[in-house]
C-alpha cells in the first residue's frame, strides 16, 4: 500500500495525502470554517463518517447542511441523541428502528408500559440538548454477529435481535455516542455538539415491521437543526403551511368539496373553483394553439384491450378501478388510467406522411386510478383528475427541437403563474433493474440522450435520478419551490420509443418507406387538481389577478347608493371584469373586511361623493386606498394589471 492516496474532490483538483486521513482532514486542509461544518462525506459514491479513515485513491465530496445527504446524516445522528435521551428517561424502553425522513426523524420504541405524552415532549427535547452539550463523538465499531446478539439479548431488546438475524456476520456495526449504543450502519456526524436545536414534533402509533400481527410501537417524530434561528425558521413556517392548506383556504374560498355519496377523492369543483380551473385551461389552449397543438377529445373509458396493448394493464392494472363488464359476454371496459393510448388511436386513424409530423394533440384529459384510501390528501392525491396532456408525434430527427419546445412552454407557463425558483430533474431507469421497463437497450439510450442534450442546451439546472423513469421511457420533470420553500414537482416531458412499436404506429418517409415515429408525452401542469392545490398554497389563496375567481367586490355605504352600485358594475362586467356587489345591510366596515377575507384583489366604494362625480373609490387588497378614479381610469389600470 503507498504512503499516500490522490483525492479527486468536485470541482476537479487532486490533492495528495496520507493514506488513512479522513474526510475531516481534508476538510481542514482547505479551511477550518469548512472542517466546522463538515457532517459526512461522499467517498466514490457511499456516504461515510467524514471521520473515517481513507487509504485508497478516491474521489470525495464534503457534506454538509446544505447537502441533502448531510441532513439525512444530521438526522440519523439526532434519532440516536433522542434514544440515548428516552433510555436516560425511560428505564427498560426498547428500540427498533430510527431513520431520518424528509423533514426529521423518527424512532419506534417499545416503552414498556410507560406512558408518553405531547406532555412529556419538552423533558425530551431539553435533555438531548444536554446530551448534545457533552459533544460525544459517534464512535463506530465491527461487531461479530453472535457478540452483537449477546449485547442485545443482556439489554432484553427483542426488536435488534430480529434485525441482526437478517445480517450477515461481517457486515454489522454498532455506534456509541456517551451513554448508547446502537446497531446501526451509519453513517454519523463527528459529535453530537453539531446538534443546538431540537423539536418533538408528534407521537402516533406503528406496528413492529408495518404488520399488524406485530406488536404496537410508539412512533416519535422529531426535528433538529444547527441553529436554534434554523427551527425557530421552520416553526414559523410550519404555521404558515397551516395557514396555506390549500383543504383549509379551498373551503374557505368556496372552490371546492368532497361528498361520501360520490365517493373518496373525487372532488367537486364549486363555481369558484370552477372558474379557475377555466380560466387556467383557457390559458394553455392559447399557449398551445401558438405552438401548434391541435386539441382532440377522447372518452372517458376504453377496452381493456386498449390498455393491454399499451402495456399498462400489466404495469398498473392492480393499481386501477376493476373492469367495467358489459352484458355483452367478454366484453370488458376501464376508467380511463391514461389518455396517451387514445391518442395512439388518433394518430392510427389514418396513414401519415413524414410531411405531417411533428403531430401535436392536446386534451385536457380525466383520468382515474385506484389510490388507496389512506393515501387520498384533498386535490394533491385523488383518484380523478384532469391532465392537460398532449402527445406529440415526431420524426426521431425532430426529437430533441420538439422536445425544447416543450420545455420553453413549461418555462412560460411557471413565468405567468409566479414559479420562479424550479430546477429539472432528469428521471432515468434503473440500470439495475431493466425488468421495470419496457423497450430495447438502444431505445432507451436513444431517448435519455435526447433528454440529456436538450436540457443542456436550454441551459437547464438539472439533478440525474436513476430509477425514476416511467416504465415506457425516461423523463424531465420540473421541480418547483413554493413561498414556503417548499419543492413540488408540477410539468413533466418524457420521451417515448415503445408506445409507437406497441401501437404499430407509422408514418411513410422521404423515402417511401414504413417508419416509426416517436411520441413524446408532456403536461406542463401536470394534474389540474394538484396545480391547483399548489398555486393556492404558493399564493395563500390571493390568486393573480387574471385568476381571481372574484376580481372586484362593489361596495355601497348604504341603499341609496345600490342603483349607482349596480350600473358600475354592469359597466365592468361588459369589460370582462368578474365580481359582485354587496347589497347587504351592513356597515361599510364590515363589508370592507368580508372581502379582504375573501380574498378580492380590488374594492370599489360608492358613497355621495362618487356618485355625484361618476367615479369609484379604489381599494388595492394589501396596498389600501387608491383614491378615486372614475370608471374609465379604473378599467385602464385594471386591464393593466390582469394580464397574465
Amino acid at each position: 500500500m503507498s504512503d499516500q492516496i490522490r483525492i479527486t474532490l468536485p470541482d476537479g483538483s487532486v490533492r495528495e495525502f496520507p493514506s488513512g486521513v479522513t474526510s475531516l482532514e481534508i476538510a481542514a486542509s482547505i479551511s477550518e470554517g469548512l472542517a466546522r461544518n463538515v457532517l459526512a462525506a461522499s467517498v466514490n459514491g457511499t456516504v461515510q463518517d467524514a471521520t473515517r479513515p481513507i487509504t485508497e485513491d478516491a474521489t470525495v465530496t464534503l457534506l454538509t447542511w446544505n447537502d441533502p445527504q448531510g441532513k439525512a446524516t444530521f438526522w440519523h445522528s439526532s434519532a440516536h441523541l433522542m434514544a440515548e435521551a428516552l433510555e436516560s428517561l425511560y428505564p427498560g424502553v426498547k428500540f427498533a428502528i430510527g431513520p431520518p425522513v424528509e423533514k426529521g426523524f423518527y424512532y419506534d420504541v417499545d416503552l414498556n408500559g410507560q406512558h408518553f405524552s405531547q406532555e412529556d415532549f419538552k423533558k425530551v427535547e431539553d435533555k438531548m440538548l444536554e446530551l448534545a452539550r457533552q459533544k460525544n463523538e459517534y464512535v463506530r465499531q465491527p461487531v461479530p454477529k453472535a457478540e452483537a446478539i449477546a449485547y442485545f439479548e443482556e439489554k432484553g431488546d427483542p426488536y435488534k435481535i430480529e434485525l441482526l438475524q437478517d445480517l450477515e456476520d461481517g457486515n454489522i456495526t454498532f455506534y456509541t455516542q456517551g451513554g448508547f449504543t446502537d446497531l446501526c450502519r451509519g453513517p454519523h456526524i463527528p459529535n453530537t455538539g453539531f446538534i443546538k436545536a431540537a423539536k418533538l414534533m408528534n407521537v402516533a402509533g406503528a406496528y413492529w415491521r408495518g404488520d399488524e400481527k406485530n406488536k404496537m410501537l410508539t412512533r416519535i417524530y422529531a426535528v433538529t437543526f444547527p441553529k436554534q434561528k434554523e427551527l425557530d425558521e421552520y416553526l414559523y413556517l410550519l404555521e404558515e403551511a397551516k395557514k396555506r392548506d390549500h383543504r383549509k383556504l379551498g373551503k374557505e374560498l368556496d372552490l371546492f368539496t368532497f361528498s361520501e355519496k360520490v365517493g373518496q377523492g373525487l372532488p367537486l369543483w364549486l363555481p369558484k373553483g370552477a372558474l379557475i380551473r377555466e380560466r387556467l385551461e383557457n390559458f394553455l389552449r392559447r399557449a398551445q394553439v401558438r405552438a401548434g397543438y391541435s386539441p382532440v377529445v377522447t372518452p372517458h373509458i376504453g377496452s381493456k384491450s386498449l390498455y393491454e396493448t399499451s402495456g399498462h394493464w400489466d404495469k398498473y392494472g392492480e393499481d386501477s378501478f376493476q373492469p367495467i363488464k358489459t352484458p355483452d359476454e367478454g366484453e370488458l371496459f376501464m376508467l380511463k388510467p391514461m389518455n396517451c393510448p387514445h391518442h395512439c388511436e388518433i394518430y392510427k386513424s389514418r396513414p401519415r406522411s413524414y410531411r405531417d409530423l411533428p403531430l401535436r394533440l392536446a386534451e385536457f384529459g380525466t383520468v382515474y386510478r385506484y389510490e388507496q384510501s389512506g393515501e387520498l390528501h384533498g386535490l394533491t392525491r385523488v383518484r380523478g383528475f384532469t391532465q392537460d396532456d398532449a402527445h406529440i408525434f415526431c420524426r426521431p430527427d425532430q426529437v430533441k427541437d420538439e422536445f425544447k419546445k416543450v420545455i420553453d412552454l413549461v418555462l412560460y407557463v411557471f413565468k405567468s403563474l409566479g414559479f420562479n425558483d424550479y430546477s429539472a430533474q432528469i428521471s432515468l431507469r434503473d440500470p439495475e433493474n431493466k425488468a421495470k421497463y419496457i423497450g430495447s437497450d438502444d431505445l432507451w439510450e436513444k431517448a435519455e440522450s435526447a433528454i440529456i442534450e436538450a436540457a443542456e442546451e436550454k441551459g437547464l439546472p438539472t439533478v440525474t435520478e436513476l430509477g425514476e423513469a416511467a416504465f415506457y421511457g425516461p423523463k424531465l420533470d420540473f421541480m418547483v419551490k413554493d413561498a414556503l420553500g417548499r419543492k413540488w414537482q408540477l410539468g413533466t416531458i418524457q420521451v417515448d420509443y415503445n408506445l409507437p412499436n406497441r401501437f404499430e404506429l407509422e408514418y411513410t418517409g422521404a423515402d417511401n418507406q414504413k417508419h416509426r415515429p416517436v411520441m413524446i408525452h408532456r403536461a406542463p401542469f401536470g394534474s389540474m387538481e394538484r396545480f391547483i392545490a399548489i398555486l393556492i398554497e404558493n399564493t395563500a389563496g390571493n390568486f393573480p389577478l387574471w385568476l381571481s375567481p372574484d376580481q372586484i367586490a362593489v361596495l355601497p355605504i348604504s341603499e341609496k347608493y345600490e342603483d349607482y352600485a349596480n350600473d358600475v358594475f354592469l359597466t365592468l362586467q361588459e369589460q370582462d371584469i368578474r365580481g359582485y356587489v354587496d347589497l347587504r345591510d351592513e356597515k361599510i366596515g364590515r363589508k370592507i373586511r368580508d372581502a379582504e377575507v375573501s380574498k378580492v384583489p380590488f374594492m370599489l366604494i360608492i358613497g355621495d361623493k362618487e356618485q355625484s362625480e361618476g367615479k369609484v373609490s379604489v381599494r388595492r387588497k394589501g396596498e389600501g386606498d387608491l383614491g378615486a378614479l372614475s370608471l374609465n381610469e379604473f378599467i385602464a389600470m385594471f386591464q393593466e394589471q390582469v394580464k397574465p
